[in-house]
Parts: structure tokens; sequence; C-alpha cells
């Protein structure tokens, strides 16, 4: 039989359920395409190109602010090259597992431009109840934030942002990032030890999907780094996140942010897979 592949395309709306399906097939990698698939319902296939065979569905990409592609084969990207280069404008970042990114972003850079920052191998980590190391203690102090604290975790989650990326979360008016900050307290996914009115510990839950909750945004206070925070508060983070919202926790670290990757070992963090980020 002629095996005929479409290039990629928009997602068809009946195509949406297998697209969920691929995106289940690893839900710890998946995880935020996952939540956002979710929140967006049927409108999601706005932000899905896609590669089917017949009437398979190969892979995809999720094409928001945020390039995933999931389940794309080497002989495909530069079909989803081709498609993407319209994207630059609206994209501030390419990641996902590393056996695709980089390949893609290969393919992508001579036309969209150096970017600010390639992090090659990010470890992605994951724990479950029983992963978690009995040794370490949980830090009691670590609780969901409330709302009446939000201009204490504005000024840590944007100092955070600007840390890891390299450039501030917001220019001029903070209306729209206070917004995000608060949808996240309001949902009960930012964790906080706030002491002598300041925050200095703050992590939250960044997607939430398939049973899976991606810790993202851990900061501690730069002045108390190195003062053994970081684990048992971690530990207390994974614990109320698995308690609360979901079967597994995971995250993802870069490889040279050593400390952090010892801190989540010690907590029980096991890797599952490597992420590559380019941000743009």
């Amino acid at each position: 039989m002629l095996r005929t592949f479409r290039p990629p395309a928009t997602l068809r709306a009946e195509d949406l359920d297998a697209a969920r399906r691929l995106v289940a097939s690893d839900p710890i990698a998946n995880v935020f395409v996952g939540a956002r698939m979710a929140a967006a319902g049927s409108y999601a296939t706005q932000n899905i190109i896609a590669m089917t065979e017949g009437p398979t569905l190969r892979s995809m990409c999720w094409t928001s602010a945020n390039v995933v592609p999931i389940g794309v084969h080497e002989s495909e990207l530069d079909g989803y090259a081709a498609r993407l280069r319209r994207h630059r404008r609206r994209s501030s970042s390419v990641f996902g597992l590393a056996t695709q990114v980089l390949p893609l972003w290969e393919r992508l850079e001579k036309h969209w431009g150096r970017p600010r920052s390639v992090r090659h191998a990010q470890p992605l980590m994951a724990a479950t109840v029983d992963d978690l190391n009995d040794a370490v203690g949980a830090d009691p102090r670590v609780r969901p934030a409330v709302l009446d604290e939000l201009d204490l975790v504005v000024p840590a989650a944007a100092h955070m942002f600007t840390g890891e990326i390299g450039y501030p979360p917001y220019y001029g008016s903070d209306r729209e990032y206070r917004r995000m900050v608060a949808a996240l307290i309001r949902q009960g996914h930012t964790y906080v030890i706030v002491e002598g009115g300041r925050v200095i510990f703050k992590a939250d839950i960044g997607s939430l999907a398939f049973g899976v909750g991606q810790i993202q945004g851990v900061w501690v206070e730069p002045a108390l780094r190195g003062h053994g925070i970081a684990a048992p508060a971690m530990k207390a983070v994974a614990q109320q996140v698995l308690a609360d919202h979901a079967g597994t926790v995971s995250l993802y670290v870069n490889d040279f942010n050593t400390a952090a990757i010892r801190t989540y070992d010690r907590v029980g963090f096991k890797q599952h897979d490597t992420f590559a980020t380019v941000i743009l």
C-alpha cells in the first residue's frame, strides 16, 4: 500500500483526541503541553501543527509563545522547520526533549536568528511518594502562598525569572505579570517560606496534567543560599504537591546548576530524560 504523508499543518478537529493520546504517552515529558491543551479545550487545535500518515497522527508541535515538539522523528524535522519559520515573532522559546529540540533548532537558527541562550542538557527529573528520601526532613514553614502576600511574592518571582532567563519578566507596568502570579496563588500552586515580612523561598506548580505536577520557579533568597534551606524546602513542596495535586512531581534543571541537581538528588528526584531549551 502506498504510504501518504501530509506535511505539518494545523491540527484538524478530528485529530484532537489522537493528539491528546500522543501527549499522554509520556506524561512527565509532556505535562506542559498537556496542561495547556486541557485549558484550551477544543481551541487547542489553533496552537498545534501536526503531521499525519493517512488517518494516523504521527507527531506534533505546540506553537504558542513556546514551541514544543512531541514525537517528531528525524525524517520530519525539515517539514516542521519549514512550517515554523513564520512563527519567529510570536515565540519566546523552543523546549522539550533534547533529542527533538536540538536538531529542530539546527534547522530554524538560520531563519530565526541568534538566540539569547541554548541550554543543551537539562535533566528532567521526577519523584513519587516512594522516591522521597526519608533522611531529608521537610521544612514545616513551607505552605501555599495567600493572595494577601502578592506584593511579597512578585519581587521574588521576578528575581528568579530574571536570573534564569537573563531579562526581566516585564518592562514598565507589572500589571500582567502580577495577574499571572496572582493566578498561581489563587490555584494554590505557589509555595513559600515567609519570614520577617519577606519571601525567602518560593516554588510554583507550573503545569499540572496526567497526574503530574511540574515544579518551576524554584528560588531561595540569594543571601541565604548555601545555608541548607533548599533541600528541606523542596522536600516539603514535593510532599504537598503529591498529597494535594498529583501522583508524580517533576522538574527540569540546567546541567550547569550542580548545586540544584545535588539538592533534587538528595530529596529523591530521579532523572527521567533530558530536556533542552532555546531562549529567544
